[in-house]
C-alpha cells in the first residue's frame, strides 16, 4: 500500500523560532514533488515560544502563511491544521517549557516526542511523514530516533532544504504561486522565482519489529525505550558475582537482596546446567541444597539468615516459595530495567500442579562466578 493512499496522512514536525519550515516542508511535499504527498493533517511539537510563533505566523486567519499556501495551490480544506494540533512540551507540573536548555528539558522533550510518535504509529490507517528541520538539534535527533523505534514501512523522515538567500530570510515561507520581490536584511532585492525548496529524505533503521510487544504499547520514557532497543541489538546476557553480591543484566547492574540474588542465581545455574526439564524446575523435583550452597557463597558461612533459610527449606521446597520469589525478583528487574527486563524475568512453563520455573535465556549467555 503506497503511503499516498492511506486515509490518514500526518506531517509531524518539531519547530522552534522558525515556523517557516512547516510551510516549506508542506510545499516540498504537496507542490514541488513529481508525485505530490498531501497530508490530511499537520501536527507540531514545540515550546511555548515556538507555539506562539506558529499560531501567529502560520494560522492567523488573515495573514497566516499556511492559509496563504493552501489558497495559492488549491489545498484549502484538505489539511487539518489548527492551534489544537500544536503540542507544547510541559514539565511535570504542566507548565509549558519556554525553551530547551537543560538536561531535564531535553528529557521532557524526548519523552513528549516519543509519546507522539508512538501514538501516531499505533494507528494502522496512518502514514507518517516526520520533518526534523526545525527546533533545536536535540529535538530533531529525538524525533528521528523515535521514528526509528516505532516507524513502519509507510513512514518517512526528511529535512527540507532551501537555497540561499531564502533560507535565512524571515519573510520567506514558500514560493508563492505569483512570484514576487522580497528584500534581504541588507536591503538587496531577490525574486521568489529563484527560490528552490527541496526535500532530503533520510533513510532510517526500523527497529519496531525487534522490540517486545509491550514496548510498542507501554508508555515508557525515551531512555527506557533506547535500552529496550539496545537489548534487541545486543543479545541479553546474565553475569553473577556471588561473593561480590553483584548481578549484571547485559551491561546494567541490578541490585537484588542476598536471598533473591541466590535464588535467581540458582535458577540461572539450573538453566545453564540443564537441571530439570530444559533448565526449568518444579518444586517437588529438586532439593534445596543447591540453592543453599549458593546462598552460603553470597552470605558467607554461619550467617543467621542462612540458618533461617535452612530451617525454612528443611522439608523441601514448595510451590509458594517459587511463586513468591519469582514475583519479587521480577519486580526488582522491572524497576531497574523497565521494558528491557522482559528476557531476564523468571518465567513459568506448564499448568499447575506441573508448573516449572526458570530463566528463558540460552545457557551460553549465563555466567556465574
Amino acid at each position: 500500500m503506497s503511503a499516498n493512499t492511506y486515509p490518514r496522512r500526518v506531517l509531524l514536525a518539531v519547530t522552534g523560532l522558525t515556523p517557516q519550515i512547516v510551510t516549506e516542508t508542506l510545499y516540498a511535499l504537496a507542490v514541488a514533488q513529481a508525485e505530490p504527498w498531501i497530508p490530511t493533517e499537520i501536527r507540531l511539537v514545540t515550546t511555548a515560544e515556538g507555539a506562539e510563533r506558529a499560531r501567529l505566523s502560520l494560522l492567523d486567519p488573515k495573514d497566516g502563511q499556511f492559509h496563504a499556501l493552501c489558497r495559492d495551490y488549491g489545498l484549502t480544506g484538505q489539511i487539518a491544521f489548527a492551534p489544537a494540533n500544536i503540542m507544547v512540551i510541559r514539565d511535570a507540573n504542566g507548565t509549558p517549557l519556554t525553551d530547551i536548555r537543560t538536561p531535564a528539558d531535553n528529557t521532557l522533550a524526548a519523552d513528549a516526542l516519543l509519546a507522539e510518535v508512538r501514538t501516531l504509529c499505533g494507528d494502522d490507517t496512518c502514514a507518517l511523514h516526520v520533518s526534523i528541520a526545525g527546533g533545536r538539534k536535540t529535538m530533531g535527533f529525538f524525533l528521528g530516533y523515535a521514528l526509528s523505534l516505532f516507524g513502519r514501512s509507510q513512514d518517512r523522515l526528511s529535512h527540507v532544504l532551501v537555497n540561499e538567500p531564502f533560507e535565512a530570510l524571515r519573510e520567506f515561507y514558500f514560493p508563492p504561486a505569483e512570484p514576487c520581490v522580497l528584500h534581504t536584511e541588507k536591503g538587496r532585492p531577490i525574486h521568489t522565482a529563484d527560490a528552490r525548496v527541496m526535500l532530503a529524505e533520510i533513510p532510517f533503521v526500523r527497529l519496531r519489529d525487534g522490540l517486545p510487544r509491550e514496548a510498542l504499547a507501554h508508555g515508557a520514557p525515551f531512555a527506557s525505550m533506547v535500552s529496550t532497543a539496545q537489548l534487541a541489538i545486543d543479545p541479553p546476557a546474565l553475569r553473577f558475582d556471588l561473593k561480590g553480591k553483584a548481578l549484571w543484566c547485559g551491561n546494567q547492574a541490578v541490585a537484588l537482596p542476598p536471598a533473591l540474588l541466590a535464588w535467581y542465581a540458582w535458577l540461572a545455574q539450573c538453566r545453564s546446567s540443564g537441571v530439570g526439564e530444559d533448565g526449568f524446575v518444579r518444586h517437588s523435583d529438586v532439593s534445596p541444597e543447591a540453592y543453599l550452597k549458593i546462598y552460603e557463597t553470597v552470605l558467607g558461612r554461619g550467617h543467621s539468615s542462612l540458618e533461617q533459610a535452612r530451617l525454612a527449606t528443611r522439608d523441601g521446597l514448595d510451590a509458594t516459595q517459587f511463586e513468591q520469589k519469582r514475583s519479587k525478583i521480577n519486580r526488582h528487574l522491572a524497576a531497574a530495567l523497565s521494558l528491557a527486563a522482559t528476557p531476564y524475568k523468571v518465567c513459568s512453563r506448564g499448568r499447575r500442579p506441573l508448573t516449572r520455573y526458570g530463566i528463558d535465556l540460552p545457557p551460553g549467555r549465563i555466567v556465574i562466578a
